[in-house]
């Protein structure tokens, strides 16, 4: 997977594809407003026993995953994890037939964290899309707390 940090410098890096998911490195660049150096943008995108991404600021955050050729993408599942503090987060997920075109929303969907009870966010959406190009996901990780960092502990697609 190649991967861009928006403002910041550009790297890449490789991981391993799940069974049955597509192969986003071998297929896709994918861009991040910022990046935790402890918690790169590729751990969203492994096998699962990586801790994920997180973002190296507070505030709304985005990831966009631009494919080299238009593909279709029939299923998406993203996943959440909050163990620390309580917090209601909100993300937008949009797709696009063109790199620099306008995107159209697929979902967006808010979540309350809370330490001792609901920490992990798990959703599983199947889509019909065909031919796209970009994929971005805003996330706003709190409602109430400007300062608060975004995560993503998986991104897959299908």
């Amino acid at each position: 997977m190649r991967k861009r940090i928006v403002g910041q410098h550009h790297a890449q890096q490789a991981g391993q594809p799940d069974k049955g998911w597509l192969d986003l490195e071998q297929i896709a660049t994918v861009e991040v407003t910022s990046e935790d150096p402890g918690f790169p943008i590729e751990d969203a995108f492994g096998s699962g026993d990586r801790p994920g991404w997180r973002a190296s600021q507070g505030g709304e955050q985005e990831i966009r995953i631009i494919f080299d050729k238009p593909v279709s993408v029939h299923r998406i599942e993203l996943r959440f994890h909050e163990a620390d503090c309580e917090r209601t987060q909100e993300f937008i997920l949009r797709w696009s037939s063109e790199s620099g075109g306008s995107a159209t929303e697929i979902v967006r969907q808010q979540w309350n964290f809370n330490p001792t009870g609901s920490t992990t966010e798990i959703e599983h959406y199947v889509v019909d899309l065909h031919a796209v190009s970009v994929l971005e996901l805003a996330i706003r990780p709190d409602l109430r707390r400007a300062e608060a960092v975004a995560s993503l502990a998986s991104w897959r697609l299908g």
